[in-house]
Formats: C-alpha cells, sequence, structure tokens
C-alpha cells in the first residue's frame, strides 16, 4: 500500500477498539495520516476527566460530584486532533501517565460522565475522523462505516506499555506495568455501563506478532475492498 495516497468518503467515521497497549493508538495516528482525517483519542478524554477531577481534590467515589466537576471545565476545555487543550494550554503530556490512566478507569464506569463525554465524542465526528477507544463501535459511533478491534497477547502489551512508560520512570518494572493493566481490563470488561467489548461487525486483528505497517496496511485494504477510500 506504500507510495498510494489516499482520499476518504465523505464523513468517513472508522472505529478503531481495543485493551490498552493493543497498539490502536499507534495505528489510528498512522492511519489517520495516510486519509487525512483527524485522530481523536477517547482515552486522552477519560484521562482528562479523571485528571481534572482529582485535580479538584474531591470524593472521586461520588458520581454526581464527578459530574459537577467535568460540567465546570469541560467548556474549557478544546479537543483537537494533536491532544486536548485546558485553558488554552496544551496539557496532553501531563495526561500519558499510568497514574491518570487509572484515574480515567474510576470515573469511566459513572453512566452520567459516559453520557456527558459521548455528546462531546459524537460532535467532534461528525464530519469524518479516526477514533480509538475502548466503546467506539459498540456505543460512541455505533454507526462507524468501518470498525477495528484490536488486540495482543497481555505479556505483549504490558511491554509495549513498560516500553513507553519506562522513558519517563526509569524505576517502573514491567511487573507492575503488567498488574496495572490486567486490573484495567477487568474493570474495563467488567464495568455495566459501556464494557470493553468487540463489535459484533468489527473486524479483530492480533497484532502481537505484527509489525504497525502491516496492521496499518491491512486496515487500508479493508477500506479500500469496501470502497470507503480511494487512490488518487
Amino acid at each position: 500500500m506504500a507510495g498510494l495516497y489516499w482520499k476518504p468518503i465523505e464523513g468517513l467515521q472508522v472505529a478503531m477498539d481495543g485493551p490498552s497497549g493493543s497498539g490502536k493508538g499507534t495505528v489510528a495516528r498512522l492511519v489517520g495520516e495516510e486519509l487525512g482525517l483527524p485522530v481523536l483519542d477517547t482515552g486522552l478524554l477519560y484521562r482528562f476527566a479523571g485528571w481534572q477531577t482529582a485535580e479538584t481534590d474531591v470524593d472521586m467515589m461520588d458520581e454526581q460530584t464527578v459530574l459537577q466537576v467535568l460540567q465546570a471545565v469541560l467548556p474549557k476545555m478544546d479537543w483537537r486532533a494533536e491532544g486536548i487543550f485546558f485553558e488554552s494550554k496544551d496539557c496532553t503530556s501531563l495526561l500519558r501517565g499510568e497514574d491518570v490512566g487509572s484515574l480515567a478507569s474510576q470515573v469511566a464506569h459513572y453512566p452520567k460522565v459516559r453520557g456527558l463525554l459521548l455528546d462531546v465524542q459524537r460532535d467532534i465526528a461528525l464530519s469524518g475522523c479516526v477514533m480509538d477507544g475502548r466503546d467506539i463501535g459498540t456505543v460512541v459511533l455505533p454507526d462507524a462505516q468501518a470498525k477495528f478491534f484490536l488486540t495482543a497477547s497481555q505479556r505483549e502489551r504490558a511491554r509495549r506499555r513498560w516500553a513507553q512508560l519506562h522513558v519517563k520512570d526509569k524505576e517502573l518494572s514491567i511487573e507492575q506495568v503488567a498488574d496495572e493493566l490486567m486490573a484495567r481490563d477487568e474493570r474495563d470488561a467488567g464495568r455495566d455501563c459501556a464494557p470493553l467489548e468487540r463489535a459484533k461487525e468489527a473486524i479483530q486483528i492480533d497484532s502481537t506478532i505484527m509489525r504497525v505497517d502491516e496492521v496499518v496496511d491491512r486496515i487500508l485494504a479493508v477500506l479500500e475492498r469496501r470502497d470507503l477510500i480511494y487512490a488518487v
């Protein structure tokens, strides 16, 4: 597929779901670059929600309190393809840590919080995008023209996350990352509201032993066969 230039149909929505460390963020970014579509990381939005709630030092076990915090801060947030800006400042790098990922998972199980953030996600996706997260194909964009579910072995996912985080935290062990990953998997799959699951029509891709470019090429091939993109 290399060397070709692709043009998507108008309003194309590509849903990319999968657990942490499955490679969905990297793949989504590269697919978006190939198609000239904005790439929206919904996990980052939930990380922002968890981070802001923790910053206000309120009771994160109280759904209504968390909701009130987010209703106050969301008007000051700007979610762009390149990241999230709060009060005009780029806070994306602050949201990438494993501790913030845990906060995101805590607030994500609240139905009212998910409902609030759902509207934000759908509005920005209207003009077309590649969106990655954990419930894009099932809840956020159920009518997306293309849906993919990326996965990999738990060992490989832990290795990938550790490689990312170890750059900033040399004390972090792969065992710590693996334990946190397992806990997040259980929370995400077990929550009552919008659990992590594969949409029935989603194409599953196991990237355990695949290179990133191979995954991207497979996705582009599917989109081309479905006449959702064409070479120019």
